[in-house]
């Protein structure tokens, strides 16, 4: 069941995301490709485990603009999931890549990225495949979203916010 449900919300997730990025003419003469670096702070809550209570984790996003609407992304970082006493914390380094798409304007975007995570802290020694399907918004500076983060390998997954500040490269 808890497969199916995560196939059904990445196949609405891509579906969503190809039906946003609709065609328009576009002066692209004004528009010069290039690379943006985020550096976030992210806070969540788990989803369906009661082992942990909530994760803090900072990363850095490394994008590529494609078009005016759409970029490519790399993100890492660390993540921490924190527990109960009785249960050792999980720290773990993700790394995924993505693809950004922004809706009804420059501003509000949707987010999807795949990768892996690898636990790093208290003698956890289980990786895990990451997918990740999100919303956000972003000004020239400031950027923030909302995501579900599943992973295949630990007894979790969460709903996280990031909070980041970007800037050109």
């Amino acid at each position: 069941m808890k497969t199916t449900l995560k196939i059904k919300l990445l196949s609405a997730f891509t579906i969503a995301l190809l039906f946003a990025n609709n065609s328009q003419a576009q002066d692209t003469k004004s528009f010069d490709k290039g690379f943006r670096l985020g550096i976030g702070l992210n806070g969540g809550i788990p989803t369906d485990n009661n082992d942990y209570d909530w994760s803090l984790g900072g990363d850095v996003r490394l994008q590529y603009d494609l078009a005016p609407r759409a970029s490519l992304t790399l993100t890492t970082g660390f993540t921490n999931l924190f527990v109960d006493p009785n249960v050792k914390d999980l720290g773990f380094i993700p790394v995924k890549a993505g693809f950004k798409a922004f809706i009804g304007g420059n501003q509000f975007y949707l987010l999807g990225e795949v990768g892996g995570g690898f636990a790093v802290t208290n003698g956890h020694d289980q990786n895990t495949y990451i997918w990740s399907p999100g919303v956000g918004y972003a000004t020239k500076n400031i950027d923030v979203s909302l995501r579900y983060e599943a992973y295949t390998d630990y007894d979790t997954d969460q709903i996280a916010l990031r909070v980041a500040y970007g800037f050109d490269l």
